[in-house]
């Protein structure tokens, strides 16, 4: 077995068993946190796949914008809840 094919293999392992994690987990936040590794490792085995441009669409808007929004969503909960 090529080192490349066990490679893809591992980070497909890690991508689910981070997919379980997010989905198991009962905080909010750290599904968030979950989701968010899960999407740099997505951006890995695009780049294992010869698709750099999925790559960075996956980066930025993944793991970045979709991380902050989630982040910033749960503060601005949180704040809503304590005013009440």
């Amino acid at each position: 077995m090529m080192l490349v094919s066990v490679l893809e293999l591992i980070l497909g392992i890690f991508i689910v068993v981070l997919a379980f994690l997010a989905i198991n987990v009962k905080s909010l936040i750290k599904t968030v946190m979950f989701l968010s590794a899960m999407s740099m490792l997505s951006v890995l085995a695009f780049v294992m796949m010869h698709a750099p441009d999925v790559a960075v669409t996956e980066a930025v808007i993944g793991s970045g914008l979709v991380t902050s929004l989630f982040v910033f969503t749960l503060l601005s909960v949180r704040k809503v809840e304590r005013k009440q």
